[in-house]
């Protein structure tokens, strides 16, 4: 099959390559309609590797997908060829340990497209547990489809949480998971939430939605910002999205006393961690890989209109043209959020 085939580090191509499979009995085959461009994708295309997930042969990028049902497998029960689906990307071992203890996102025994040396789905077709597929409503675009996948990460963040209605939060980082973040907040009973971040374009984006309130740290302190609208007290809840290492400096100034931590990003190095003020404060801190059992309420809360995703997609490519989407991914314009690649000609 023709897909994007992450070569080696900085090396892209379009070309042929066998990843045909068969369709299992509890599997179906899903023809590719929409598939997002992440940062991981990107990092993996800038950098090699994440951690201790490194590019050692040609790899296919691309995990947050919709499509339509092509087949399905002989004890498939409730999709159909022809359903518009999308896909929870990791697989797990159901019958692991931590798959019976309901973290499988942890689950060393899962596997995850486009994840060193799993293939992804920038491609025609892909084989997928029928477990791990989701119809979509008919209210729900393709593009749309394509964003349960980063949305189910502020789904998990905002669980892990453990938000009371009414609680007042703030996230550090207005990129696609930080807003992600923000919006399941406010779904999940956030009164309001503050955003901070150096791109006044993002910031514009992310301040579209009601009841979030933009902080642009080149101009204001955080910490300031929080004290103002808190009345001195702090955020009841402080979701770390940007891994910036920098933030790590002074981000327990910003929580209450009392209040939680929640770490989201991935820092491209160690940190800093102030121990002492997380004591001072009896600050309860919270990680949040990937997410788990949330898919399926993630795209619930599109379909119902509570969440609206449309505002921050923000280009589409055709599947020709995905080299250049991700050329433009790398670039960091300030201004995107989402970049999407489309892998059906006709847009059908």
């Amino acid at each position: 099959m023709r897909a994007l085939v992450l070569e080696q580090k900085g090396e892209l191509r379009l070309r042929d390559i066998d990843l045909m499979q068969e369709t299992g009995p509890d599997d179906v085959r899903i023809r590719l309609h929409t598939v997002g461009v992440c940062g991981s994708d990107v990092h993996y295309y800038t950098h090699g590797g994440i951690g201790d997930y490194i590019v050692r042969a040609p790899m296919v990028l691309g995990h947050e997908g919709s499509g339509v049902i092509a087949e399905v497998g002989a004890n498939v029960q409730g999709l159909k060829p022809g359903d518009r689906v999308c896909m929870e990307p990791g697989i797990p071992d159901l019958s692991s340990r931590a798959s019976k203890m309901g973290i499988y996102n942890v689950d060393p025994a899962v596997t995850f497209w486009a994840t060193p040396p799993v293939h992804g789905i920038l491609t025609s077709e892909v084989v997928h547990p029928a477990a791990f597929t989701y119809k979509l409503p008919d209210v729900v675009s393709f593009a749309e489809g394509a964003m349960v996948e980063p949305f189910a990460v502020g789904m998990h963040a905002a669980a892990r949480a453990r938000i009371t209605p009414g609680d007042v939060a703030v996230v550090t980082g207005a990129g696609t998971i930080g807003i992600m973040v923000a919006l399941a907040a406010l779904a999940g009973g956030c009164s309001r939430v503050i955003i901070s971040d150096i791109s006044a374009e993002k910031l514009k984006i992310a301040a579209s939605y009601d009841g979030i309130i933009p902080v642009n740290i080149r101009h204001e302190d955080l910490a300031s910002a929080v004290n103002r609208e808190t009345g001195n007290w702090g955020a009841d809840l402080v979701f770390e999205a940007s891994g910036a290492p920098q933030v790590f400096d002074t981000i327990f100034s910003a929580v209450r006393p009392g209040g939680t931590l929640v770490l989201v990003g991935l820092p491209p190095e160690a940190v800093s961690f102030d121990v002492n003020a997380a004591i001072a404060r009896e600050v309860r801190i919270e990680t949040v890989f990937r997410y788990a059992n949330v898919f399926d309420r993630a795209l619930a809360l599109i379909a119902s209109g509570k969440v609206n995703l449309k505002p921050l997609i923000t280009q589409s490519y055709g599947f020709e043209q995905s080299i250049d989407a991700f050329v433009r991914a790398a670039e960091g314009r300030p201004a995107d959020i989402k970049l999407q690649i489309v892998m059906t000609p006709e847009g059908a």
